[in-house]
């Protein structure tokens, strides 16, 4: 800001106010390329339409956005080359910081969501019990998440692990298109309710068991899965090396989990113990467990999901 003239010198300090709170830094990330309505913003941002109103107010006030109406509802864009050289300076200057905040990487990621579909709308978390995981999980992570994690997975010959299975959904959808299925958990409550869930099918077996210590024998399994199971352990290396105990030389395991946030929360009304993980940590504790050739994919958000995005890594197993 060197370069700023003295007539520019109490602009700048309104500026740097109104920058001062990350929900402005954010919407601005948000705007910059693309135009929202408000309903689109909120399920971008994750923020009720009041505080996202009230951010926006203030943003067109000082002339960093401009909307246009559609239909019923406005359009909000940032005016870009339009910008008076000491609000360009100090988008500048903020920019690049305010992108490195976690939930700027996460607004980042619905965007591409919304802008796909232009039908999301804004989601609220609602905490719940054990007893009523699936409304849970499909408020957090969408309908299909777990198909989309399992495509590169089935195969007809494999003996797989459903590895901290909690109610069977996956092993559920597992059993049709594998020869085997082991499903473990180490909750009484949530075993009872995959009982009951997969009563009827022939090639599932229950077991109860800890992650650190798996009830199966070594190389027992093709294949495994860590379905959103990992973010509630205390030491995921451990639980990794234990895994690949129980693969085959060769064998496949595929982890899927939330990429890394800054929710808090979770922390308290989940019992979550890793707030996600980044690529680093996965592929480093993967290799340290033994297991080569990992990929590594985020899934695209689901619009209608409140949780954070989710990603996928396969690895095989190390054959010596």
């Amino acid at each position: 800001m060197n370069g700023l003239n003295a007539a520019a010198g109490p602009r700048i300090f309104d500026l740097m106010s109104n920058l001062s709170d990350t929900t402005r830094s954010r919407l601005l990330l948000v705007v910059e390329g693309h135009d929202f309505t408000v309903s689109e913003l909120c399920t971008i941002l994750q923020m009720p339409q009041s505080t996202v109103s009230r951010h926006l107010k203030v943003l067109v006030d000082d002339g960093w956005l401009t909307s246009q109406p559609d239909g019923t509802a406005r359009r909000y864009r940032m005016v870009g080359n339009r910008l008076d050289e000491p609000a360009r300076e100090l988008w500048g200057l903020v920019r690049e910081r305010a992108g490195e905040l976690p939930a700027a990487r996460q607004d980042a990621l619905r965007v591409k969501s919304v802008l796909a579909g232009r039908t999301s709308r804004s989601q609220e978390f609602f905490a719940s019990a054990a007893g009523d995981w699936d409304r849970l999980r499909r408020e957090m992570f969408g309908e299909h998440v777990d198909m989309q994690a399992l495509l590169g997975l089935i195969d007809d010959s494999w003996c797989v692990g459903d590895l901290g299975c909690g109610t069977g959904r996956v092993a559920e959808t597992l059993a049709p298109f594998v020869e085997r299925v082991v499903a473990v958990d180490g909750s009484r409550e949530m075993l009872a309710a995959a009982g009951d869930r997969l009563r009827g099918l022939d090639n599932v077996e229950l077991r109860s068991g800890q992650l650190e210590s798996l009830p199966l024998q070594d190389g027992e399994l093709d294949a495994a899965l860590l379905f959103l199971v990992l973010h509630h352990v205390l030491d995921p290396e451990r639980v990794l090396a234990e895994v690949a105990r129980v693969i085959r030389p060769g064998g496949r395991l595929l982890v899927a989990d939330m990429t890394s946030h800054d929710r808090h929360a979770y922390q308290d009304t989940m019992g979550h113990v890793w707030l996600g993980f980044t690529e680093q940590q996965i592929r480093g504790w993967l290799s340290h467990a033994g297991f080569e050739r990992c990929t590594y994919h985020a899934l695209p958000p689901d619009p209608e999901a409140s949780g954070p995005a989710v990603f996928t890594a396969s690895a095989r197993r190390a054959a010596h």
